[in-house]
C-alpha cells in the first residue's frame, strides 16, 4: 500500500504504477473490474499526491465544492453529483458567460466529472450508494440528518465500505443544539465573532458603530472548504495506520463553518479568559499592533477620481524605526516608541504622522519610498491590477483554461482562473479541464464505472433518475 493506504485496485485505476506491474496488480485486485480510463496518466499527472484517490462530491454551491476543487487540483478523481436539468445552483451565480454559465462555475468545478442523479428518488440514491462503495472519500454539505434520511449516512455506508472517508461540512457541526440550523456563511461569520471585529469602532464603547463590514465574498464557506480538504487529507494519511491496527480505515470528518471561522480568530478567546478583554472592531487598523493600517494617498494620474490607499505594516521595532526615518519623523523614535506596547499608547500620534506624509503622495510614490527603506507596504489592488501584475505573471498564478464549445466560434474560449496553491516541488497542479457541462460524464461514470447496461441507462434517463 502507498502512504495514503491505496489498495492495488486504486493503484491500478490511478495510473500511478508503471506498466510492467499492471498484470500483477490486476490479479490481486480482489477480482473486481477497475477498467476506468477516466484519469489516464497523461491527464492526471502521476506525481500529484492524491493521484489514485476517488472523491464523490454530493455537495452544492461553495463549501463542499471548494473542498472538492482543492482535492482535485492535487490529483484526486472528483465525481460531482448534481440534480438533473438544473445542476449546482452556482452554475448560474453572479456573472454569466455567453453560454449562460457562470465563469465561477468553470473555476470551482474544474478537474471534476459531472454526473446528474436525482437523489430524491430511490433509484438515484441507489446509484449514489454504488458510487460511494467505489470511492475513497465522500464530501457532502447537506443539512445534518439529510443523508441519514436517505440512508446514505456514515452508518449506512461504512459497513459496506469501511475505508470510506466521510467528509461533512455544515453550518454548526453534526452534533450540538445548533446542528439542525441551516448553515449559511454570512450568519456563521456573525455568530463566530468575525463580523463583530470588522467595522468602524465606536469611540465611546469600543463596540460597533453601525453595521459590521462584510468582505465581498463568502469567506466562511471557503474557509470551511479549506478545513474540510485539510481534514480529508489527514484522514487519508491516518487510514493506513488505522487499518494496520485492525481498525476500520474510514472515519467521519466533521467540519462546521462556525468552528472554521473561530479557528481564524487568533487570540480573542485566551485574551478574554485571562484579561477579560472583548476585542472589538478597529476599522482598517489592527487592535494592539502599531503601526499597521491603510493610509490615504493622492489619486493616481491614471485614475484621478478614484480614492487611493497604501497599506503599511511596520509593527516590528526595527522596521518602525526605518519607517519613521523614511518619512522624516525621527522625532517619533527612541525609548518612548521602542517597542509595540509603547507605540500602542501613542497610536493616534503615530497614525496622524504617517497619514500626513502619505496624503502628500500617490500610492505609487509612497510605495517606492517604503520599498527603498525596507518597510513592508503595498497598494490596494483590484482584480485587474492582480491579473496584470508582473509578479502574478512570473509566478504563473493566473492560468488560461480552455472551455470547449462545438457551436462556438473557434470551438470555445479560454477563462482565466487562479492556479492551485500551495506550490509543491515537482508537482504540476495546472488545471486539467474547466468545470464541465451538466451531466457531461454520465455515460463514462454510470456505464464505464458502475457497469450499467445501455438499456438500464436509457430507462433511468427516461424516468428522470439521471439527466438527459
Amino acid at each position: 500500500m502507498s502512504s495514503l493506504g491505496l489498495s492495488p485496485a486504486r493503484i491500478l485505476r490511478s495510473g500511478v504504477c508503471c506498466e510492467r506491474f499492471r498484470p500483477h496488480i490486476a490479479r490481486i485486485a480482489d477480482g473486481r473490474r477497475y477498467a476506468s480510463k477516466s484519469i489516464p496518466a497523461e491527464i492526471t499527472p502521476q506525481n500529484l499526491p492524491l493521484a489514485g484517490i476517488r472523491v464523490l462530491e454530493v455537495g452544492q454551491v461553495i463549501a463542499g465544492p471548494f473542498c472538492g476543487q482543492l482535492l482535485g487540483h492535487y490529483g484526486a478523481e472528483v465525481i460531482k453529483v448534481e440534480p438533473p436539468e438544473v445542476g449546482d445552483p452556482l452554475r448560474v451565480w453572479r456573472e454569466r458567460d455567453v453560454d449562460g454559465v457562470s465563469p465561477w462555475w468553470r473555476s470551482i468545478a474544474r478537474n471534476k466529472k459531472s454526473v446528474t442523479i436525482d437523489m430524491r428518488k430511490e433509484e438515484g440514491r441507489r446509484l449514489v450508494k454504488q458510487l460511494a462503495l467505489k470511492s475513497d472519500v465522500m464530501v457532502e454539505n447537506f443539512k445534518p440528518g439529510t443523508l441519514e434520511k436517505w440512508n446514505l449516512g456514515p452508518a449506512d455506508l461504512h459497513p459496506l465500505n469501511p475505508s470510506l472517508i466521510f467528509t461533512r461540512v455544515s453550518g454548526y457541526g453534526q452534533t450540538g443544539p445548533w446542528s439542525s440550523r441551516p448553515g449559511y456563511a454570512s450568519v456563521c461569520e456573525a455568530e463566530s465573532g468575525f463580523r463583530y471585529i470588522n467595522g468602524t469602532p465606536d469611540p465611546e464603547t469600543g463596540g460597533l458603530l453601525g453595521p459590521p463590514i462584510r468582505p465581498n465574498l463568502s469567506l466562511g464557506d471557503s474557509v470551511a472548504g479549506l478545513h474540510a480538504a485539510f481534514g480529508t487529507v489527514l484522514a487519508l494519511l491516518s487510514r493506513k495506520a488505522r487499518e494496520a491496527q485492525g481498525q476500520p480505515g474510514g472515519q467521519t470528518v466533521d467540519v462546521s463553518i462556525f468552528e472554521s471561522m473561530i479557528n481564524l480568530m487568533e487570540g480573542i478567546i485566551p485574551e478574554y479568559d485571562r484579561k477579560g478583554q472583548i476585542r472589538g472592531p478597529s476599522g482598517s487598523s489592527l487592535t494592539g499592533i502599531v503601526p499597521t493600517n491603510a493610509y490615504p494617498c493622492q489619486p493616481s494620474p491614471s485614475a484621478p477620481h478614484a480614492p487611493a490607499y497604501i497599506v503599511i505594516g511596520a509593527n516590528s521595532d526595527s522596521i518602525y524605526a526605518r519607517l519613521m526615518r523614511a518619512i522624516g519623523r525621527g522625532d517619533l523614535t527612541g525609548p518612548a516608541y521602542a517597542q509595540n506596547h509603547h507605540r500602542v499608547a501613542r497610536q493616534a500620534e503615530i497614525e496622524r504622522a504617517i497619514a500626513a506624509w502619505t496624503r502628500a503622495r500617490t500610492a505609487e510614490e509612497a510605495e517606492a519610498v517604503m520599498r527603498a527603506a525596507g518597510v513592508p507596504a503595498g497598494r490596494v489592488l483590484n482584480v485587474k491590477d492582480i491579473v496584470e501584475s508582473e509578479h502574478t505573471r512570473a509566478r504563473g498564478l493566473v492560468e488560461d483554461v480552455w472551455v470547449p464549445k462545438e457551436d462556438a466560434e473557434g470551438g470555445g474560449w479560454s477563462v482565466k482562473m487562479s492556479r492551485a496553491v500551495p506550490v509543491l516541488e515537482g508537482c504540476d497542479t495546472k488545471t486539467r479541464w474547466a468545470g464541465p457541462e451538466l451531466g457531461e460524464h454520465n455515460r463514462e461514470v454510470l456505464i464505464g464505472e458502475l457497469g450499467l447496461a445501455e438499456e438500464e441507462f436509457e430507462r433511468l434517463r427516461q424516468e428522470g433518475v439521471i439527466g438527459k
